[in-house]
């Protein structure tokens, strides 16, 4: 079975503002893309759990940072008014070891009143399989 995914743009977008916003430090485009009670959920490079609400997550990823994220959509399934985006948070400023500072998340996205707002599973890079291995679109963009 082949899903689509009819409303695709929009659901990217709202993923789009979560890599966007942490990589402008940019507090207002999280909250534009998540729900005020959003929960995060996500394993570090050890295994540990991590739960919470996204929001009080905000304030450390608007901090200033040297980190430069390039979000690479590894896949989008919509049904209806819910809908799912495999997402490579691959940062590219990390040269030596550029796995260490890497994510692979799951946005699970619920369309409320014609708008899309997401949550947050994700692990570290290490521990996510066959997601993790970075494409030839990832290095294109550490050279550009």
């Amino acid at each position: 079975m082949t899903a689509t995914a009819p409303d695709y743009d929009a659901i990217v977008r709202v993923v789009q503002l979560y890599v966007d916003a942490y990589n402008n430090c940019d507090i207002n485009k999280f909250k534009e893309a998540f729900a005020e009670d959003a929960w995060i959920f996500c394993t570090d490079a050890d295994g540990a759990l991590y739960r919470n609400l996204i929001a009080n997550c905000f304030a450390a990823w608007t901090s200033p940072h040297q980190d430069r994220i390039y979000g690479r959509i590894i896949s989008v399934t919509q049904a209806g008014d819910v809908a799912n985006v495999l997402l490579g948070f691959d940062n590219v400023s990390e040269t030596s070891d550029p796995i260490r500072k890497s994510w692979i998340d799951f946005h699970s996205l619920l369309r409320i009143n014609g708008q899309w707002f997401t949550n947050k599973t994700a692990t570290h890079a290490t521990r996510a399989g066959w997601a993790a291995d970075r494409s030839a679109r990832l290095q294109e963009a550490t050279v550009a």
